[in-house]
């Protein structure tokens, strides 16, 4: 087991070195200025700008200054904002908290509702809760969540007025987010649920359980829910680390201050090291998730090595 984590932190950095390479090399040819981006009269005054990019080192080759990045990196230094002229990690550890909260919160809500949801349409099959459940979850999975979002908004913040319109990191502002995150996710989850359900169901050793005369409380816990679980859980850690490397058209919706509305209002402004700050973090968060859900089959399924 832990020559098999070695390894998947070795592959982690081998990805993150892929994945900011190419980030650079996409920054690097994009037209325009990053010194631009700080506005003002300043910005056009010529020995203005050359004092800035020397400053900056937007001046250097791109190997030159991609080997500057990752000593910074490997100090835990992701550069300085252009704009506040601030540290980048100082600038998004608040964001990152606000949006690993609006992450939980959302995966919580795929766990309660997308589970319950499958276990009933699967234990009730072709009975109206089963029916009802996957119109529903067909009819969530049709819409994308910025027009959820949006209906959202404009039902219960616009026309009732219960929710705040901008959101200031309480638990009243989160929960429209929250479900917006969650309802495509978990519409998702209670059909992947139903359907790895129904396939254990119909298993030998399932049948053989319930032959031996096992209580079905005892048979659906430790044989059919144990088995069903596996591709929930491979489907909830991809779905976490998206959450967490920021969901940009949510925060966008809602004005949540999180790392997706960050990088949104990098891009506007071309600000390259808040760019490649929120992408190096997602990129980790993916690799490390995913290690995290290999570690947890073998937690669920002791059948599983992992070597």
């Amino acid at each position: 087991m832990g020559r098999y984590v070695i390894r998947r932190l070795g592959q982690m950095i081998v990805v993150l070195f892929g994945a900011t390479v190419v980030l650079f090399c996409t920054l690097f040819i994009l037209p325009g200025d990053p010194v631009g981006s700080l506005g003002g009269d300043k910005a056009r005054d010529p020995a203005v700008v050359a004092e800035l990019r020397e400053r900056y080192g937007l001046n250097d080759p791109l190997p030159v200054q991609y080997g500057n990045f990752v000593k910074n990196l490997a100090q835990g230094d992701l550069g300085e904002d252009f704009t506040q002229r601030r540290p980048v990690t100082e600038i998004l550890q608040p964001k990152l908290a606000n949006t690993a909260k609006l992450a939980i919160a959302a995966i919580l809500i795929d766990i309660v509702i997308g589970v319950l949801a499958g276990l009933i349409a699967a234990l009730f099959r072709y009975s109206f809760w089963d029916v009802l459940i996957t119109l529903l979850t067909t009819f969530a999975v049709g819409f994308p969540s910025f027009v959820i979002g949006m209906v959202l908004q404009k039902f219960f913040v616009v026309d009732l007025g219960l929710f705040p319109l901008i959101s200031d990191g309480t638990l009243n502002s989160m929960i429209l987010p929250a479900f917006t995150l969650a309802i495509l996710d978990a519409a998702l989850v209670a059909r992947l649920m139903r359907g790895t359900m129904l396939e254990v169901l119909r298993a030998d050793y399932v049948k053989t359980a319930v032959a031996k005369g096992l209580p079905r409380r005892t048979v659906l816990l430790k044989h059919v829910m144990r088995n069903s679980i596996i591709p929930v859980v491979t489907y909830l850690g991809i779905s976490f680390g998206t959450l967490l490397g920021g969901a940009l058209i949510t925060e966008a919706i809602f004005n949540w201050d999180g790392i997706g509305l960050a990088l949104v209002q990098a891009v506007q402004q071309q600000n390259n090291p808040i760019i490649i700050g929120v992408v190096t973090f997602g990129v980790a968060v993916f690799v490390l998730l995913n290690l995290i859900v290999d570690l947890l089959y073998a937690v669920l399924d002791p059948r599983i090595r992992l070597a």
